[in-house]
């Protein structure tokens, strides 16, 4: 008799444990589903408009949720827009990513990486969604730079990654993959700016960044007697 009173209280936290388990699967699975809503609406509003500015009002009336729910998740608009970059750079180092797999040299898959960059200020479709938040970066930069950091080494660690590979290969024994890479990363982004915010004919800027990825790979070369 002792014995199961012993093992109904052994095995009712473990049932207790279980029930508190799943709630909190359930409201996990609800707070996610409210967060990526918010992030996609707030990203929809933002290509349409191609302001980084889009009211509470909006955002929470495009989403379907309430105020109530945006505070939740953020504590203000610019955190939820961090979220949104947040998103954004991760897609695109997925597309990257992907685009540099299929070349089977370092070299190509460098090409790649500041092409596919470049190529957000290239398509129109890519620019309409990149505009803002490249011409808005420095601001969210300045409100938080470990975030926006941390955020952006995810680009930054694709190209390093890869010059590291060109160096153990001999194809840029003369390269600094840390440095390199965040050189690199800033002259790209800063023509990307540039053309989002000024753009010329496609001819032009087709030329523009295939004579940009030139110089970048001339510059990789050094030392090395061939800037092919």
């Amino acid at each position: 008799m002792q014995n199961d009173v012993l093992n109904v209280n052994a095995a009712s936290p473990s049932l207790t444990s279980r029930s508190v388990e799943r709630t909190l699967a359930r409201r996990r699975a609800t707070y996610a589903d409210e967060v990526r809503r918010l992030v996609e609406s707030s990203f929809e509003l933002i290509r349409r408009s191609g302001q980084l500015e889009p009211r509470v009002s909006e955002i929470v009336q495009a989403a379907g949720l309430s105020n109530q729910a945006f505070y939740r998740h953020f504590r203000s608009k610019d955190e939820l827009l961090l979220a949104v970059l947040d998103d954004g750079v991760r897609q695109l180092g997925d597309y990257l990513r992907h685009r540099m797999e299929s070349r089977p040299q370092p070299v190509e898959r460098i090409r790649v990486w500041i092409d596919g960059l470049c190529k957000q200020a290239l398509d129109s479709d890519a620019a309409a969604s990149t505009r803002p938040f490249a011409l808005s970066r420095a601001r969210l930069a300045e409100l938080f730079p470990a975030e926006v950091g941390e955020s952006e080494t995810r680009l930054t660690t694709l190209l390093r990654e890869t010059l590291e590979a060109a160096v153990a290969s001999g194809d840029l024994p003369d390269a600094d993959p840390e440095r390199d890479a965040q050189i690199l990363y800033d002259l790209t982004m800063g023509w990307m700016q540039r053309k989002l915010a000024e753009p010329s004919s496609p001819e032009a800027d087709r030329a523009d960044a295939d004579h940009l990825i030139d110089f970048a790979m001339h510059g990789l070369r050094r030392g090395s007697g061939d800037s092919s």
